[in-house]
């Protein structure tokens, strides 16, 4: 890959649209099995029994020891740490200057001084380099996810178990009866003669654990966990199924960093920065100033997380926002079945018809956003989008004008792009527009609206 600088790609395009549009990079994916069975059946196990879902390969990890580790993230961070110690973990959310996103991953305390960031390398990055300019006594070790790593396995195996059965697979594959744990707080299991980190979570509304240990004790724990979940519904789930998870939990996985502004960090940033780092922007959104692609924490429901209990990159931005209400709120965008219809259907008929929506993602760049109208206004972002097989239904995740936030408000997303942009993944196509209507944010915990 190119080592060409953002600042330089800039600086050689004119045009952060221009430059994002046309890049050929493709929105993130799973490097796994796509499906072990079906992703339809997959994607239900979830709500019925329990999936298995390989974590190990698609997150990046950022290995921070030292005396200022906790300082570091607590510089970037717009969560408060005062309660924050080993054998516990947060969403880590950063802003820049301006206090639009620049991204958010899960930060594990591992141990006094000791942290595992994962998450997309969108964060990862920007961590790092302010690691290296900022004088902290710590120091950081990073796996890339098995799409970038050039030779070797990941460092860690992380399995993911969600779903009613989790506990009891738990139970029977310890022998021992499942912990008591708060949300968020780690546990230590003994699987299969292995030591395994356990971290109670919750994906898509239901109950589970997040597994992990070092690599070589993995394929062990693995084979401990399906002769376990024998009994109790264990599903794995692939790689396709996996990808429509956040759909129902409401988790947006790639908001585009907030890094082209005119703060002196940012320049500074955007040098350092390889080209080969900087993902893709898509969809029918319009404009020749990339901050409309920027999302505030608000946007997205971070909004409870910001404290202002310490002094951190963005907060004075942010302090000036939580002056007023939000202006958007995030909802689940329910899309009109017969419009989606059409859309796929016209890929039967003389072209060139809609622009091909992927099942069971249907972005097609790495940060994917597209335009929300009422009665023909622009009035938000659309912005993960995919089929739901549960509920027979395709969905994004989306923020809009808190006005038209409640539940069975009717909006249209514009489908497509216009101009047909040069990335690979676009062909010519024309924009269509789908009926959609609004629901709660996270979908599981909704009563069903329909798309009418």
């Amino acid at each position: 890959m190119s080592s060409e600088s953002l600042a330089s790609a800039l600086a050689r395009v004119g045009s952060a649209v221009e430059l994002l549009r046309n890049l050929a990079f493709p929105p993130s994916t799973f490097p796994v099995q796509p499906e072990f069975t079906n992703w339809r059946t997959e994607s239900r196990s979830w709500l019925e029994t329990c999936a298995l879902l390989d974590q190990s390969h698609h997150m990046t990890d950022l290995f921070v020891e030292g005396p200022d580790a906790l300082r570091l993230f607590s510089d970037l961070a717009v969560n408060s740490f005062a309660a924050f110690g080993p054998g516990k973990a947060k969403q880590f959310v950063a802003v820049a200057p301006d206090g639009h996103l620049i991204g958010d991953a899960i930060l594990f305390h591992l141990e006094e001084d000791s942290f595992d960031l994962v998450g997309h390398p969108m964060v990862i990055d920007w961590v790092t380099f302010h690691l290296e300019r900022g004088g902290y006594q710590a120091t950081a070790v990073r796996d890339d996810n098995s799409i970038v790593r050039q030779s070797g396995p990941p460092k860690l195996y992380r399995y993911e178990l969600q779903g009613p059965t989790a506990a009891a697979i738990v139970e029977q594959a310890t022998g021992a009866p499942a912990p008591e744990v708060k949300f968020f707080n780690m546990t230590a299991f003994t699987i299969a003669g292995k030591q395994v980190r356990g971290l109670r979570h919750g994906m898509a509304g239901q109950p589970g654990f997040e597994l992990f240990g070092p690599w070589a004790d993995g394929e062990a724990v693995l084979t401990a966990l399906l002769e376990a979940g024998a009994d109790h519904g264990l599903v794995r789930v692939g790689a396709k199924g996996y990808s429509t998870t956040n759909l129902g939990s409401g988790w947006v996985p790639a908001p585009l960093p907030a890094i082209f502004g005119d703060d002196p960090l940012l320049a500074e940033y955007r040098e350092w920065l390889p080209l080969s780092k900087v993902g893709s922007i898509g969809g029918s959104l319009d404009s020749a100033d990339v901050a409309d692609w920027y999302l505030t924490p608000h946007d997205i429901g971070y909004g409870k997380t910001v404290k202002f209990d310490h002094d951190f990159v963005g907060r004075e931005a942010l302090e000036r926002m939580a002056q007023t209400a939000p202006p958007r709120t995030k909802v689940t965008l329910v899309w009109n079945a017969d419009d989606v219809t059409g859309a796929v259907g016209s890929s039967y008929r003389p072209g060139p018809g809609a622009k091909y929506i992927e099942m069971p993602k249907a972005r097609y760049a790495t940060h994917h956003e597209d335009q929300v109208l009422e009665d023909g206004k622009p009035v938000g972002i659309s912005l993960d989008c995919g089929y739901l097989a549960s509920e027979r239904e395709m969905v994004s995740l989306a923020t809009i004008d808190t006005s038209l936030s409640e539940p069975g408000t009717e909006v249209t997303v514009v489908w497509g792009e216009r101009p047909v942009s040069a990335k690979p993944a676009v062909e010519e196509h024309e924009q269509v527009e789908i009926r959609a209507v609004v629901a709660p944010c996270p979908y599981d915990a909704r009563d069903t609206y329909r798309a009418r």
